[in-house]
C-alpha cells in the first residue's frame, strides 16, 4: 500500500512538474528541456545475467541503446569484462580474473550457462550499431594494478575501444580510481572520462571533477540535490547519477536535472517511462 501511494505521489509530483500545471512554468523546469540518458548497468544487472552478451543483446533488442560494462585484464594480458574480481558470485567456477589466463577463463560459465564476455567480443557485437552510449568502468586497485599494469592496461583498453567504437557513438572510459584517468588525460589528451564517486555530487566533489580535467561525474543519487547538478552543469561538467534500482530513482534522476542515469532495470524503466510518463525524453 505504502508503495502504490508513493507511486501515485511521484507520478502526481512529475505530472505537475513536466506538464508545469502547479509547480513551475514550463519553460523555468530544465529537467525536461533534454533528454536524459538511460543506460544498462552491467547490461542490466537485475533483469539479465550481468556482463555477458546475452544481457547486452537481450536489452538491446528491447529498445536500450545505452550501457555500462566493467572491464578487468587477465595474467597473460586479455581483458575481461566482469564487475568482480572473484568469480565466486557470479560462476561455477573459483579464482580471481587477473591471476587467471585467458584460456582458463575461456572455460568459465556462469551460473546461468553463458561463457564470461571477452571485451572483443563485446565490441564487436555493437561496431554495427551506431548512436550507442557506452561506459568502460576501468576496475583497477593500487593492490592489483600497480603503476606499469595499469599504464598497460589503460592502453590496451583505450586502444580497443577507440578501434571498434562506431560513428555517432560515445564510448568513454570510467573510474572510481583516479589514477587511470590521470594518465588516460596525459597520454591521449581526446579520451572521453568520467570520474565515479560513491559520495553524492557536492560542492568538493564538483572541484575533484574539475581538478581531474574531466568533464563528467558519476555520483550517489542519494544526496543529490538540484542545485548541486545546475551548479556542476553550469562548470560545464556532465552529470551522471546511480544507483538506479527502482522506477521511482529514474524518476527522482529526471528531477534532479541529470544527463545521465544508470538502472540495474533498464528495460522495466524503459517500458514504464514510455507508457506512464511518455512526456520524459529519454534517450
Amino acid at each position: 500500500m505504502a508503495q502504490q501511494r508513493t507511486g501515485r505521489f511521484l507520478l502526481l509530483f512529475f505530472r505537475c512538474l513536466f506538464c508545469g500545471s502547479l509547480l513551475l512554468p514550463l519553460q523555468n523546469v530544465s529537467a525536461q528541456d533534454k533528454a536524459v540518458q538511460l543506460f544498462a548497468h552491467r547490461g542490466g544487472a537485475h533483469e539479465q545475467d550481468e556482463n555477458t552478451l546475452q544481457a547486452f543483446r537481450n536489452s538491446y533488442e528491447k529498445g536500450l541503446r545505452g550501457f555500462e560494462t566493467d572491464v578487468r585484464i587477465s595474467k597473460d594480458g586479455q581483458l575481461i569484462v566482469s564487475h568482480d574480481a572473484s568469480l565466486d558470485r557470479m560462476t561455477t567456477s573459483q579464482g580471481i580474473v587477473e591471476e587467471m589466463n585467458a584460456a582458463d577463463l575461456r572455460k568459465v560459465k556462469t551460473k546461468k550457462g553463458n561463457p564470461l564476455l571477452f571485451l572483443d567480443d563485446l565490441l564487436a557485437y555493437f561496431a554495427d550499431k551506431p548512436g550507442v552510449y557506452l561506459e568502460f568502468e576501468m576496475k583497477t586497485t593500487p593492490k592489483a594494478y600497480p603503476q606499469e599494469l595499469l599504464e598497460k592496461y589503460c592502453d590496451q583498453v583505450y586502444k580497443a575501444v577507440m578501434a571498434k567504437k562506431p560513428q555517432g557513438s560515445t564510448y568513454l572510459l570510467t573510474s572510481f580510481d583516479k589514477r587511470p584517468l590521470q594518465y588516460l588525460k596525459t597520454r591521449y589528451p581526446d579520451v572521453d572520462l568520467l570520474f565515479i564517486t560513491s559520495s553524492p555530487l557536492t560542492k568538493e566533489v564538483l572541484q575533484e571533477t574539475l581538478d581531474l580535467g574531466v568533464k563528467r561525474i558519476g555520483c550517489n543519487l542519494s544526496g543529490t540535490s538540484r542545485k548541486n547538478v545546475k551548479d556542476a552543469q553550469a562548470a560545464g561538467i556532465l552529470v551522471s547519477c546511480w544507483p538506479g534500482h527502482t522506477v521511482q530513482d529514474f524518476q527522482l534522476g529526471v528531477a534532479l536535472g541529470c544527463d545521465y542515469l544508470c538502472s540495474d532495470i533498464p528495460v522495466e524503466v524503459l517500458t514504464f517511462m514510455r507508457t506512464k510518463m511518455p512526456w520524459v525524453k529519454i534517450k
